[in-house]
């Protein structure tokens, strides 16, 4: 297994802006660039109905970004193995908009919970399995991860919703994209500048939820 020990510049700017690592900024530039997540209402019009779901939500830098930028409006709901950190969150986490499960995304009981919560608007994941070094094995462990994601998206997004998921390149990961692409208004892959040079990670992302739950 791969070790980063000494923060980058991802992670020391992750540290002065008040997230807990370096992920944030991979979801700001998918946000930036697709406008996943709506600002508020009385910044430029926002639905105050929006409703998110963070999929493998630990420590919590995705959330604590949804949450800052929705400053009060929509719904946040997560779920992770992991507890959330609460270095930074300053009170965010205790919110009447959000709603944390910790536990197994997989588990029938926690589905049902984060079911219940819905429908979302966008649901996001960047889970990632526990890592072995073998990348055939981490791959397949990934895509088993956004399978689950993206059946989660499925039974939950609302017409034109968007879902977004981390997957480790490898394997049969196009069949993932291409279901993706039947599911959506269209479907692609990207990779955030954010992401470490060396990682073979891409996110996937489905945009415009085509048919209605």
């Amino acid at each position: 297994m791969r070790s980063y020990e000494k923060p980058d510049t991802w992670s020391l700017r992750a540290q002065r802006e008040g997230y807990p690592a370096r992920s944030v900024y991979k979801l700001k530039e998918m946000d930036e660039k697709f406008r996943l997540v709506p600002s508020p209402a009385g910044a430029g019009g926002t639905k105050p109905g929006f409703r998110a779901l963070d999929l493998g939500a630990a420590p919590g830098s995705w959330s604590l970004y949804t949450l800052r930028k929705l400053a009060g409006t929509g719904f946040l709901a997560a779920a992770d193995l992991s507890p959330l950190s609460r270095r930074y969150d300053r009170g965010l986490f205790d919110g009447e908009n959000f709603f944390f499960v910790q536990g197994d995304i997989t588990a029938p009981e926690i589905r049902k919970t984060l079911e219940e919560k819905g429908p979302y608007r966008l649901v996001m994941c960047d889970a990632a399995p526990l890592t072995t070094g073998n990348r055939q094995v981490d791959t397949l462990r990934s895509l088993e991860l956004a399978e689950t994601a993206l059946d989660c998206a499925e039974s939950t997004l609302e017409k034109g919703g968007n879902f977004v998921v981390k997957i480790f390149q490898g394997g049969d990961t196009a069949a993932l994209l291409a279901k993706i692409r039947g599911l959506f208004d269209s479907g692609r892959a990207f990779k955030p500048a954010a992401c470490r040079g060396e990682s073979f990670e891409v996110y996937y992302l489905g945009l415009g939820r085509n048919s209605q739950l």
